[in-house]
C-alpha cells in the first residue's frame, strides 16, 4: 500500500485553483498611425476656402451698408424733428408778437410812425420778424382765397372774387398759416376778352335789322 504524499496533493490543489481563476484582460491595442490619419477629417481646399471667406465678407458687407443706411436715416429724421422744433418755437413766438404788429399797423396808418424814436423800433422788430420767416399777405385786389382770406362782406355776384378791402392782415410762417386775413370781398375786373362784342353783334346782324 502506497502512502500519500501531502506534498503532492498541495501541488495539485494549487493545480486545480489555477484552472478554475481566468486569465486577466490583455490591454488595448494602441491604433497605428495608419488609422489615426484616415479618421482625421480633411482640410478644405484652398478654393473651397477662399469661397468660405468670400461668401462670409459679402455678409458682412451687406450688414454693414445695411447699419449705414439706417444710421442715415436716423440722422436725417432727427434732423428734420429738430429743424420742426426750432421752426415751431419761432412760429409761437411770432405768433405772440402777432397783436403788437397790429398796433404798429395802426399807429403808421394814423400817421404816428412817420419819424421819431418809435419808427425805428418798429422797423426794427418788423425786420427782425421777418428774418426769421414770418411772412405777411393780404393786400387789396389780391384773388380771395379760402384757406388764407377770412371774408366778413361780401359785394357782387362772386365772379371772380378779389380782395376788396383789407381789415387785417394775414401771416404765416413758412407752410404755416398763424392767421387768416380779415378781408372783405368784391367782384374783380372781368377780362374783357371775355365780354361779348357788342360792335361784332351789330356786324352781323340782318338785312330787316338795317
Amino acid at each position: 500500500m502506497t502512502t500519500p504524499n501531502p506534498k503532492n496533493e498541495s501541488l495539485g490543489d494549487e493545480t486545480a485553483a489555477g484552472a478554475s481563476t481566468p486569465a486577466p484582460p490583455e490591454p488595448a491595442t494602441a491604433a497605428a498611425p495608419e488609422e489615426l490619419s484616415d479618421a482625421a477629417p480633411a482640410e478644405p481646399s484652398g478654393e473651397e476656402l477662399a469661397d468660405t471667406i468670400s461668401s462670409e465678407l459679402a455678409e458682412r458687407t451687406a450688414d454693414l451698408q445695411r447699419l449705414t443706411a439706417e444710421y442715415a436715416n436716423y440722422r436725417r429724421r432727427v434732423e428734420r424733428d429738430r429743424k420742426s422744433a426750432i421752426d415751431g418755437a419761432k412760429a409761437a413766438v411770432a405768433a405772440e408778437l402777432l397783436p403788437v404788429l397790429d398796433d404798429l399797423d395802426r399807429a403808421r396808418a394814423h400817421g404816428d410812425l412817420e419819424s421819431g424814436p418809435l419808427k425805428s423800433v418798429a422797423d426794427k422788430l418788423t425786420d427782425a420778424l421777418r428774418k426769421t420767416g414770418l411772412e405777411e399777405f393780404g393786400v387789396t385786389g389780391e384773388p380771395f382765397d379760402p384757406t388764407l382770406h377770412e371774408a366778413v362782406q361780401h359785394e357782387g355776384d362772386g365772379h371772380n372774387p378779389v380782395l376788396g378791402v383789407v381789415m387785417r392782415k394775414g401771416y404765416r410762417f413758412g407752410d404755416r398759416v398763424l392767421r387768416p386775413a380779415l378781408v372783405g370781398v368784391t367782384d374783380g375786373i372781368t377780362d374783357p376778352a371775355e365780354e361779348p362784342d357788342s360792335s361784332n353783334a351789330g356786324s352781323h346782324a340782318g338785312p330787316d335789322e338795317q
